[in-house]
């Protein structure tokens, strides 16, 4: 797990807020997907995809704050 400590919190944040908020107009793509998933017509492999990629960085962020906490 050396690789995630290498990774500066800074632009993690960042990089995580952009990406869940991304497109900013007319909303954003997790707000939709939530939608689709409660309507329960989260069913296009694109769309699962597309939740994924837009939850990589804060999954990172995630693990990487876990890691901090455990280490101090």
């Amino acid at each position: 797990m050396t690789w995630l400590d290498k990774i500066p919190m800074g632009p993690l944040v960042a990089v995580t807020a952009l990406m869940a908020l991304a497109p900013f107009m007319p909303e954003p793509h997790l707000v939709e997907k939530f939608k689709m998933l409660t309507a329960g017509t989260l069913t296009q492999p694109i769309d699962i995809f597309d939740v994924f990629w837009h939850l990589l960085p804060a999954v990172v962020l995630a693990l990487k704050l876990i890691r901090d906490i455990r280490t101090q």
